[in-house]
């Protein structure tokens, strides 16, 4: 072996580099072990819990009947947020393909880079008229939309009261902001109420934030008392439509109409363009224009995302088009969750009485543990296609 003092340098190097990369991959492998371990004690909580979440793998569009891999069975399918049964409508399909010709597949950028195109200006002034406010900024998704209003919006010298049940965007979003933290018990207005009173005088701004219709029971935020509260305590609204814009409320307007309020006694709305507005992907804010100035210059998730692609933009554009010609659309779901309960009752099972619209979504609740659901599987299948929570094109 030669001695270490005569060893070329080149050499030297190699085997220095070398070293280096053994302790380096050494380090690795035993902090990956580490991790590894927690992983794996995690999914086995998850398992033993029963909340394991398995995919569904669709081989073919959505709609009231799918097909699923490795099955030569169609399958009813009560469980998708295509409310209006429009993600396949031969009309939004196509304002995708000619979106795709004419406006390409992407823009590689954010919005204020070199990202906004005339339809994706086009799809806000839509959606800003259809809610009748005076502006909208897109997101990637409704996640993001919550994800980037409340940090950009508020400060430590305000305040946000948030009902104990809301989505997970919106607990997420919250998380980020500065601004003092209240959560009321689901839908409890004298706690709310008491939280206002307790603010009063140490916030500067509060913001009271719902989801309009809460996403896992389908019942319904108590909005007329809310806005009586936000005017009696000088307080902001913020709602969450997801599950409401679109199909609920008489032309489809969402918890706002359902119940009577005046359009814009609700200061801020967020919804999403993927459930009843064609399913692609794609959320949005709409309300004042002063605030939808300081989200595009603040707001990280809609700085740093690129912008929506442009078959995804006009698929939500036809749907509002579709919506503005008639209430055909949204008449049919109400026809449709009628008659699913009327006959869910007649065959047999308890159907819980409140103002609740998502009755149909929660079908798959009804296969887990109920032996006798096989009586009633015929009654299913007849309805299959016409409930309220997806109406078949094709």
């Amino acid at each position: 072996m030669l001695p270490m003092k005569i060893v070329p340098t080149c050499w030297k190097i190699g085997l220095a580099s070398t070293f280096r990369w053994s302790n380096s991959q050494c380090r690795h492998s035993n902090a990956w072990s580490v991790a590894q371990k927690t992983i794996d004690g995690n999914l086995k909580t998850i398992n033993d819990e029963g909340t394991w979440k398995k995919e569904r793998i669709i081989a073919g569009k959505q709609g009231a009947h799918i097909r699923v891999q490795n099955s030569d069975r169609r399958v009813i399918n009560f469980c998708a947020n295509n409310y209006l049964g429009l993600s396949s409508h031969p009309e939004v399909i196509e304002a995708a393909i000619e979106a795709l010709k004419t406006h390409g597949a992407g823009l590689s950028s954010v919005r204020f880079i070199c990202g906004t195109q005339d339809i994706h200006k086009e799809l806000e002034e839509k959606i800003a008229k259809f809610h009748g406010r005076e502006d909208t900024i897109l997101y990637a998704s409704c996640f993001d939309a919550n994800a980037g209003l409340f940090e950009a919006m508020l400060t430590p010298d305000d305040a946000v009261i948030s009902d104990q049940l809301n989505h997970a965007s919106i607990i997420d979003g919250i998380r980020l902001c500065k601004a003092q933290k209240f959560r009321y018990s689901h839908r409890d207005m004298a706690q709310l109420e008491d939280y206002l009173k307790q603010t009063q005088k140490t916030a500067r701004t509060r913001l009271i934030v719902t989801d309009g219709v809460f996403s896992m029971d389908g019942n319904v935020t108590p909005l007329s008392t809310i806005t009586d509260l936000a005017d009696k305590y000088d307080a902001l609204v913020f709602i969450d439509e997801c599950h409401a814009t679109g199909f609920f409320g008489k032309t489809g307007r969402g918890t706002e109409e359902y119940f009577n309020l005046p359009t814009g006694k609700i200061d801020i709305i967020n919804s999403t363009l993927g459930k009843a507005l064609g399913g692609a992907a794609g959320g949005y804010t709409t309300g004042p224009k002063g605030l939808i100035d300081l989200l595009r210059q603040k707001s990280r998730p809609y700085l740093f995302s690129n912008s929506l692609p442009p078959p995804v933009v006009a698929t939500a554009s036809k749907v509002f088009d579709l919506l503005a010609r008639d209430n055909s659309f949204v008449e049919k779901v109400a026809d449709n969750t009628k008659l699913f309960r009327d006959s869910m009752k007649d065959a047999g099972f308890n159907i819980l009485v409140s103002n609740r619209h998502k009755t149909a979504k929660k079908i798959d609740h009804f296969y887990s543990g109920n032996k006798s659901i096989g009586r009633s599987t015929s009654d299913m299948s007849r309805l299959c296609g016409r409930c309220s929570s997806c109406n078949n094109y094709g």
